[in-house]
């Protein structure tokens, strides 16, 4: 596998940094320039093979890195005499292209990334052109990929355009996976968007272009504060953990009682709001080494109050106020099922027995599966009895909060590693205990 990064950034915005001196990718994160820690995550993952997109002030980062052999790699050029965009340089890359796949890295962000599971999904998925997508602490300015249920890509939303509606906190984090045959999309070295123009007209003509959803560390380094923030992450070894390589541990959220406050069977979005601490106790956890996952039973659709697309909704809600506040979930996995029949107006097909109800762990062994989770390192917090038999049963620490139920629900046994008085409470305990001279 190759890697084409690109390199030509002016980066205005770090010219506090580069005094106009040296090129964005040379500004120093954590002693070494942004594209050194580029090279050095796709070497130690045997991609050694780059070419590297250059434009304004080119010749210096030619100086720095020579022929790539001082870094354990090869390194080739493509120069850009006039700017051709985000996508105008494919047209001129065929020629240095030895796979019939490659990752195309934009140069402003840091990454720590298993490549290996997301060319499994590329090609599982026959895709042409495959976007890694994450959530992050600013969807509300921050352009957003639409998907359908199988993760293709259906559009774009421009940071631009005007929100009047819910949304997936679901980001374009500038990392793909591409055939050869989507240079040939752009025949002529013009100046070309590469997600406005070329891979919105992929789509339009029904080629395959897919998301490609992860939790793994990927962060975009072009102001001067998030350099700082990457090297703090950096020190506490943040990028390294969150690959998923290693083995991951998160914090199992129940939804409602736990994370928005309890209003009976919620079936409308109207009927949802946030726990008053709830943001804050989510944004904790996504600065910690936690991922943050809700696992919710939602028998409203086995009922036939409403249906799986109003669920959705309603979790669209969710993560656009936490996004509002800073905070992200890292996933969203619901339970429509309800195995006891009789209620006049229930959905038959949604009304069976099933593994993915809490008590029992279908949920969150897929999640296990998926991020790559140690469920003994990982956490269930809820506000019923329900929930801490769920983490008992997939072995999970289980924390309830004296929220929504508070415990009193009676199905199961009230004993739990910790009782809180909210979500917030609960974090802070946990992300104690987590560190190194506390109990777990």
């Amino acid at each position: 596998m190759q890697a084409v990064i690109m390199a030509g950034g002016k980066g205005t915005r770090l010219r506090s940094i580069t005094n106009d001196e040296i090129p964005k990718l040379l500004a120093p994160v954590a002693g070494k320039p942004i594209l050194q820690h580029q090279i050095e995550q796709l070497r130690g993952q045997g991609i050694i093979d780059i070419v590297l997109v250059i434009g304004y002030l080119g010749k210096k980062i030619r100086d720095y890195f020579g022929d790539g052999s001082e870094f354990g790699v090869s390194i080739q050029y493509l120069e850009e005499t006039v700017p051709l965009g985000t996508a105008g340089a494919l047209s001129m890359l065929l020629p240095l292209l030895k796979e019939d796949s490659f990752f195309l890295i934009f140069g402003d962000v840091l990454f720590s990334i298993d490549f290996a599971r997301m060319e499994r999904f590329h090609r599982e998925k026959q895709s042409d052109a495959t976007l890694f997508v994450h959530p992050n602490a600013h969807p509300f300015d921050s352009d957003l990929v639409v998907c359908g249920e199988d993760n293709r890509v259906l559009r774009f939303d421009s940071k631009h355009s005007q929100r009047d509606d819910w949304y997936h906190n679901c980001v374009n984090a500038g990392f793909y996976l591409f055939s050869r045959e989507v240079c040939d999309q752009v025949p002529e070295p013009v100046k070309t968007d590469l997600e406005k123009q070329l891979l919105s007209g992929m789509i339009e003509e029904g080629k395959p272009v897919y998301a490609y959803h992860s939790s793994e560390y990927i962060k975009d380094v072009g102001t001067v504060e998030r350099i700082h923030a990457a090297e703090d992450e950096l020190n506490r070894g943040i990028p390294e953990q969150r690959c998923l390589k290693r083995k991951q541990k998160a914090v199992f959220l129940d939804r409602d009682g736990t994370i928005n406050r309890k209003n009976g069977l919620i079936s409308k979005e109207e009927q949802f709001a946030l726990e008053e601490k709830a943001s804050e106790a989510v944004r904790l956890i996504n600065q910690s080494g936690y991922l943050a996952i809700v696992v919710t039973n939602q028998p409203v659709v086995a009922r036939g109050l409403c249906g799986i697309e109003d669920v959705e909704r309603i979790h669209m809600k969710m993560e656009t106020l936490l996004g509002q506040e800073g905070a992200y979930l890292d996933a969203v996995r619901f339970c429509p099922h309800h195995p006891d029949k009789g209620y006049p107006e229930e959905n038959p097909a949604y009304k069976i027995p099933c593994h993915c109800r809490k008590p029992d762990t279908g949920m969150l062994e897929d999640c296990a599966e998926r991020f790559n989770l140690c469920l003994e390192d990982c956490w269930m917090v809820g506000d019923t009895t329900v929930d801490l038999q769920t983490g008992r049963n997939a072995g999970t620490h289980t924390a309830l909060v004296l929220t929504g139920d508070a415990g009193n629900d009676g199905k199961y046994s009230g004993q739990a590693d910790l009782t809180c008085a909210d979500l917030l409470q609960a974090v802070e305990q946990i992300l104690k205990r987590s560190e190194p001279n506390g109990r777990l």
